[in-house]
């Protein structure tokens, strides 16, 4: 039976989180929590790629120089799924702003900064669905059952 509440999801560890060595890091924390990737890989971002990924924010100050760090080295661009995944993850991604995200969270712990704040994680499940097609192509995402899935979901309540 499949769970209606299962969803993707996409991040991105942007080049301070490379840069800084911190990729098992904050990956571990997503597998620990019980959301599982279906989708990795290494990429060198271009500007088309980066002009349609942050579409919505063209023409605005923070446009180029947001392309610009993006593109500084190769990033790990992933796909995770488990129930509710977008909000779950953004939960443990925490607020955008680095400097009043709560410890714990990803950039609470790794980020004083609005703009270099380590993560990207899909905004909602609209957002998701774009981003995935932008960066994978069906054939490089898996499907696959983890033998410890039903110790992270209560199944007696369809969780």
């Amino acid at each position: 039976m499949i769970n209606t509440k299962t969803e993707k999801t996409l991040i991105i560890l942007k080049p301070d989180a490379m840069q800084r060595g911190l990729m098992g890091e904050i990956l571990s924390r997503f597998e620990r929590k019980g959301v599982k990737f279906v989708g990795l890989k290494l990429v060198k971002l271009s500007d088309v790629l980066l002009d349609k990924h942050y579409a919505q924010h063209k023409g605005k100050h923070f446009f180029e120089p947001t392309k610009q760090y993006m593109k500084m080295m190769p990033v790990v661009v992933a796909i995770l799924e488990g129930m509710e995944a977008v909000r779950v993850v953004r939960s443990i991604c925490g607020p955008t702003d680095g400097k009043n995200a709560p410890a714990g969270t990803i950039r609470g712990d790794f980020s004083m900064s609005i703009a270099r704040n380590i993560i990207h994680s899909s905004e909602d499940l609209k957002s998701a669905q774009r981003e995935i097609k932008l960066y994978f192509k069906p054939s490089e995402l898996f499907e696959y059952e983890r033998p410890n899935e039903a110790f992270h979901h209560d199944t007696d309540r369809g969780e």
